[in-house]
């Protein structure tokens, strides 16, 4: 059995991007064996905050088009990570409340701990129903 290994944000980005043809291919070949349940890997939320970042500021994609794809991947069995229901949940939030990925994860990890209270600046916290913002004093 092959040990397990951590899967980067690089490769991610090469897979969905397809710069650099001769790397996004080893790209689609591994998440296809990662598919299939041939390979397992490990990830982060850091790899999931780095792809969602870059493909929206750098390539431009829609939080709709960054969902759909980071969605897909990361739900697949064979990537493992332990903070992958609350990145596949601030995935719907960025959605539904069109806020940063860093926002809707925010909110995501504090519903999963039963919090409802922020102190923050950021008023797109006051997009969330059931998330109560105040300002520090």
């Amino acid at each position: 059995m092959k040990a397990l290994r951590f899967l980067d944000t690089n490769v991610l980005l090469r897979y969905y991007t397809g710069g650099d043809t001769e790397m996004a291919q080893a790209a689609r070949r591994l998440l296809v064996k990662i598919e299939q349940g041939e390979e397992k890997v490990i990830t982060s939320a850091l790899v999931v905050f780095g792809t969602v970042f870059t493909l929206q500021r750098t390539y431009g994609m829609s939080r709709e088009e960054v969902r759909a794809m980071v969605g897909d991947i990361i739900s697949l069995p064979g990537i493992q990570f332990a903070e992958k229901r609350l990145c596949l949940a601030a995935l719907d939030l960025l959605v539904q409340h069109r806020v940063s990925f860093a926002d809707a994860y925010t909110v995501a990890y504090m519903e999963a701990r039963g919090i409802a209270e922020i102190y923050s600046w950021d008023s797109d916290f006051d997009k969330f129903g059931g998330v109560e913002r105040s300002e520090p004093a």
